[in-house]
Parts: structure tokens; sequence; C-alpha cells
């Protein structure tokens, strides 16, 4: 297959700024293709948009969510030379993101670049970033981003303390290798991809199916806690990226991830064997994993009683929270069996 739709997608998602709580962009781009292709959605009080698939039976009801949000930055301190002192926003690092520009999100919708910056590396011990050679990692109490504006010129575009900031929109452009995609906010854009697919290719499942893109999940999943908290399901299915890591039996490539527990506790057995039967079905394999360190839409709302069954379903990535890499069959993969469930149900 050469995947070229999937990335294509993938690409026009991955270029909406989506820091959580700051969504507006990804919520306008997904509104415009969740009516082209003529489904039946709307945003909820918790800025979680919602496609309905109704079903035969419409007194019964599963949710596959993907998160809409990306992790970030937040802005701190404005100092008075104009720089930005700020603080991660979810799980961000940042080396991961290297000196560069970023998006600095203002209000009413008004952007402005500037520099993510560690400070000069022709120094003496008498400068701080010489332990940055030598001995600590940069930490976002060191780094600040240089805007060269004033004070009021930020205030101006809508810039404050709590205006979110993320990866320049240029560094973001997708890069193909082969069968595989690298870039920034695969998590979770991949996945949003999959509703998009599945959206277009259920047709009248025996149960509806809600397709969520769900909101700030990257600090604590309020988004799907607030949907599944007053929307009853029989399941519940979170679709995200999968680390690669040499402390989990996990294999590159295309083949998707079925997750039995992560950080926040175990997922429904039952439910799992219902989806490899699905696996099978569709002709797409799979492998299963315990992971730690990871949360999901689905965990979360099991963990805290919003749901009875809960499950994972994921594309093995490298550098996760990084600039990931992820095998595009294994995302094509998540889709067919995801299909092949709604339609056995």
């Amino acid at each position: 297959m050469t995947y070229e739709p999937l990335f294509a997608q993938i690409a026009d998602l991955v270029l909406c700024h989506s820091p959580s709580g700051a969504e507006t962009e990804i919520n306008q781009r997904l509104i415009t293709l969740f009516s082209d292709l003529g489904v039946e959605h709307w945003q909820d009080e918790a800025d979680n948009l919602i496609a309905k698939i109704p079903g035969r039976d419409l007194n019964r009801a599963i949710a596959i969510t993907a998160h809409k949000d990306e992790i970030g930055m937040l802005v701190k301190t404005i100092y008075a030379d104009g720089r930005l002192s700020v603080r991660k926003l979810g799980g961000a690092f940042p080396w991961v993101y290297g000196e560069g520009v970023v998006d600095v999100l203002g209000d009413e919708a008004a952007v402005l670049s500037g520099i993510l910056s560690f400070g000069s590396r022709h120094v003496s011990h008498e400068s701080p970033q010489k332990a940055q050679q030598e001995t600590q990692p940069v930490t976002w109490e060191t780094a600040w981003i240089e805007t060269k504006r004033t004070p009021a010129e930020l205030a101006e575009a809508g810039i404050r303390a709590g205006s979110r900031v993320v990866v320049g929109k240029h560094r973001k452009a997708p890069f193909r290798m082969g069968d595989y995609i690298a870039s920034y906010t695969l998590d979770n854009k991949a996945s949003l991809a999959i509703l998009l697919d599945l959206a277009a290719r259920l047709k009248e499942p025996p149960v509806t199916v809600y397709l969520v893109a769900s909101a700030k999940e990257e600090v604590g999943a309020l988004g799907a806690l607030y949907f599944t908290q007053r929307q009853r399901l029989e399941a519940l299915i979170a679709l995200e990226i999968c680390p690669l890591s040499s402390e989990y039996a996990i294999q590159p490539g295309d083949i998707p991830v079925l997750l039995s527990q992560d950080g926040y506790g175990i997922y429904d057995e039952g439910l799992n064997h219902e989806l490899r039967l699905a696996a099978t079905r569709s002709g797409a394999p799979i492998q299963q994993a315990v992971i730690s360190g990871f949360g999901s839409d689905a965990s979360i709302a099991m963990k805290f009683g919003h749901v009875a069954r809960a499950a994972c379903l994921g594309f093995p990535t490298h550098n996760t929270h990084g600039y990931e890499i992820a095998h595009l069959g294994a995302i094509s993969h998540c889709t067919d069996i995801l299909e092949r469930y709604c339609n056995d149900l």
C-alpha cells in the first residue's frame, strides 16, 4: 500500500495547533471534516467534538476516543525585556524540542512566534548554562522564549500568563520515511485520522457508535471523563500511540498493540478478547503489551468508574512525546480492526 491518503490526512491534522485547553484550530478543522462526511456531530461543554453513527439498536452504545490536544508549554512570566518564562503543559520536556521557533498563542486567534532558548554555549562555570553541557539536562526553569517584543506589544497580541506555546508550525510538517511517518504530535493526530476513517466507513452498525475527539487528555483526560459521566456506554476504546522501548515486549512496524495494563490499571479482558477476534476476522495482526508511565482516556475513565469495560488500541511509536515515528500500516490496521469490531457487535 502507498498510504498516501492516510499520510495526507495526518499531515493536515498535525498542522493544526491544539495545546490542551486551547484547541480551537483543530476544532474548526474537525468540524469541517465531519461536515464533509455528512455525519451528525456536535461540540459539548467540555470542548469534546463528538460524531454519532446511529446503530440499529438505539438503546445500546459504545464510544471510541482519540484525544485532539497536544503537549506544549504554558507562559508563566513575562519579563520586562519581552522574554517569556514557560512551564510544561502535559508531558513536555525542553530538550525534546531543542532551540528553535515556537508559536505563542494569544487571545482572539493571534499567534506570535518566538525562539525557545537555552543560552550561549561559549561560557564558563560562572554561567548556569555551563552545567547543561556537563551535568544537568535543560529544564523549563532554565529555558526561556525570546520574543524581541515589549510587554506592551505582547499584551496587545493577547499574550499573558497562561497563554499556550507549541512547536512552530513550520517545524511540524510530517516527514515520510517509506511506510513510516515522522512528526511532532502524532500523539494523537494520527488517531484522529482513524476516527475520521471510521466516520466514513461505518454506515449502520448494530449499536450506536460515538466517535469522540476528546479534549484535554494530556492534562488528565478531562474531556473523556466529562463525556463518559453523562453518556451510558457498554464499552470505551481509546486510540493511542504505544511507546517503543526495550523494557516492553512491543515490536516496531505495522502491527497494532492492544494493552492489558497501563499506569492507571488493567483493561477489560473480555473487551480485549472481542478486539482480538475482530483483528483475526479483519485479517489484521495484533500484539499485546503491559506498559507503565502511560494512561489513556479509557483507563482513566474505567479507574474512576465511568465505564465498566475499557480497552486501548494503539500503534507502535518511537520517541513518544517527541519527534515521533510510526508505521502507517499500523495506523491503518487499527481502522480495519475497529471497523470489524463495530460491525460485529
